[in-house]
């Protein structure tokens, strides 16, 4: 799947109202689509939120890695999840949390990442 496929996917989970493709090392955005709200800001400072996780997990010696992370807010979720070809490259969706089903989402995620190429 290309990038503009997965984006597309993306933004047809029920909700949704932003989409990105973020580069962990540098916070950029890679692609994105949709969007209420400032996504290079929502980009840089969940980058922050990968790289604190990743930190953690290397100090505990977990030899493990992130499947996705939730963040929930009031009224929305985030769901981050790094590729597991790229672990520096991450989704990150964010979506109106009466409007959509977080399993679903969750599933749709997973699908997007094992067949993106990037």
């Amino acid at each position: 799947m290309n990038v503009e496929n997965a984006m597309n996917k993306l933004m047809d989970i029920n909700g949704a109202i932003a989409a990105m493709i973020v580069d962990s090392d540098s916070g950029m955005i890679l692609a994105q689509a949709g969007g209420s709200l400032n996504l290079d800001l929502a980009a840089a400072g969940n980058t922050e939120v990968v790289r604190a996780k990743r930190k953690t997990i290397a100090s505990l010696k977990l030899n493990d890695r992130i499947e996705d992370m939730l963040i929930t807010l009031g009224n929305q979720f985030h769901i981050l999840r790094p590729l597991s070809t790229k672990e520096n490259i991450f989704i990150y969706v964010v979506l109106d949390k009466t409007n959509s089903n977080l399993a679903m989402a969750r599933m749709v995620i997973s699908d997007v990442e094992k067949d993106i190429k990037f």
